[in-house]
């Protein structure tokens, strides 16, 4: 499995994106538009939150699925038998609850973050084929809801030799969304399955986002682009003990979207987050 490094600024940049998620589902994204020095300063901010007991004061709310979950009750995969290792807070803008403990710029990054979603679609739908583009309801681009899009800033801790057996950071998955921007994480673990049923690391270049295709754009495309299972392993050895960070943009469809003759993007979403045990 080849995940392409593309180079935002280079004419062809367009084209090669949409061939690697097209050949594997997933992309690593050089020379883009989103401040580094932005994402590091979010990053230190969440890993002091999380560090702090002022996250309980944000319990997860069941209904709108915003707010902080901790470790005990974080998702399982779906068809997995153990919790992941992580706790996360979900970000909905702007109607969400947000910390008052850390400054606004979770905010502006996602702006930027969701301006470049939109970008990204449009170039995936513009190499498309006509028989798969006639199957979208609306344009790709289109489609997006920054009212729906989640933004998730997840805590690895790192590991303590009483985990439970057979737990990972985060088993083996397909995102649910359309598609998924991943500024790179503060420390390695990402791992692609290939079509040969192995597992390949994902290692960014530096200062790089990951770009990986969701469910619902493989609905909306009829498994022209395909999601790719992926998962986050745990650190060996002398790097046992160090947490990661991560903080992925789950880019969603407006609730009214049409994904398919099977599916609006709502009923689609709703069944997906009761298989997670998220919802009842």
């Amino acid at each position: 499995m080849n995940v392409l490094t593309v180079d935002y600024a280079s004419p062809t940049a367009p084209q090669d994106f949409a061939l690697s998620l097209k050949e594997t589902g997933f992309g690593i994204l050089k020379n883009h538009p989103v401040s580094w020095a932005k994402i590091e300063k979010v990053y230190a901010e969440w890993d002091a939150f999380f560090k702090s007991e002022a996250k309980r004061n944000y319990p997860i709310n069941t209904e709108t699925q915003d707010g902080y979950v901790p470790t005990d009750i974080a998702e399982k995969a779906k068809g997995a038998a153990v919790k992941d290792i992580k706790e996360f807070y979900n970000l909905y803008f702007p109607w969400g609850r947000y910390p008052q403990e850390v400054s606004p710029l979770a905010r502006s990054l996602f702006e930027d973050m969701f301006n470049l979603g939109k970008t990204l679609t449009h170039w995936l739908e513009l190499y498309m084929p006509e028989e798969a583009r006639q199957k979208l309801s609306e344009p790709l681009s289109a489609m997006l809801s920054m009212e729906r899009t989640l933004f998730r800033i997840i805590h690895y801790p790192g590991l303590r030799g009483g985990e439970e057996a057979g737990a990972i950071r985060a088993a083996a998955h397909e995102d649910i969304n359309l598609i998924t921007l991943l500024p790179a994480a503060t420390e390695p673990g990402l791992q692609v399955i290939g079509s040969d049923g192995k597992w390949v690391d994902v290692i960014p270049d530096p200062e790089s986002l990951i770009i990986n295709i969701g469910d619902m754009l493989q609905e909306a495309t009829g498994h022209f682009y395909k999601s790719t299972t992926h998962r986050v392993i745990n650190p060996q050895g002398a790097d046992m003990t160090k947490s990661r960070l991560s903080m992925p943009m789950f880019i969603h469809p407006r609730n009214d979207v049409r994904l398919s003759d099977r599916y609006i993007a709502d009923a689609y979403l709703q069944e997906r987050l009761r298989e997670l045990g998220l919802i009842k």
